[in-house]
């Protein structure tokens, strides 16, 4: 597996596109890609919260959370039921997008309601899932 190179100077970074930047550091290129708070650099894959994240995450954690897609795709499993207790980060269901299956996790300890989606079933971009309260 490669590594990305260390330096003592600071990398050449340029934006290519919308979430994707060329870097150039110790005499070696490379590229990452974000997906929300992962990113991605020559198959390693590391999460950068934001200011705007971690407040974010914090009012979740107050009140009601929203179970959504980023994405449209179709549920494939779910992996609680209404009612259940779930702990933060784990699995809700999974929807397949662009041929590749995603687990929509849980922000926040809680109990899922309002569970809405079922295996086989279309769901949009942004549409809500289910909430955990």
């Amino acid at each position: 597996m490669s590594s990305i190179p260390k330096s003592s100077t600071k990398p050449d970074v340029i934006e290519v596109e919308p979430g994707v930047w060329s870097v150039l550091s110790g005499g070696a290129s490379f590229e990452i890609r974000a997906q929300g708070e992962q990113y991605d650099a020559r198959g390693l894959s590391f999460f950068l919260e934001t200011e705007e994240s971690a407040q974010e995450r914090q009012r979740a954690s107050r009140g009601p959370a929203k179970i959504s897609t980023t994405m449209p795709g179709k549920v494939i499993r779910l992996l609680v039921a209404d009612g259940d207790t779930v702990a933060a980060g784990q699995g809700i269901l999974v929807v397949e997008a662009m041929k590749m299956q995603n687990e929509i996790k849980s922000p926040k300890d809680g109990v899922v309601k309002n569970l809405k989606a079922e295996p086989g079933s279309t769901v949009t971009a942004g549409q809500t899932l289910a909430l955990i309260e």
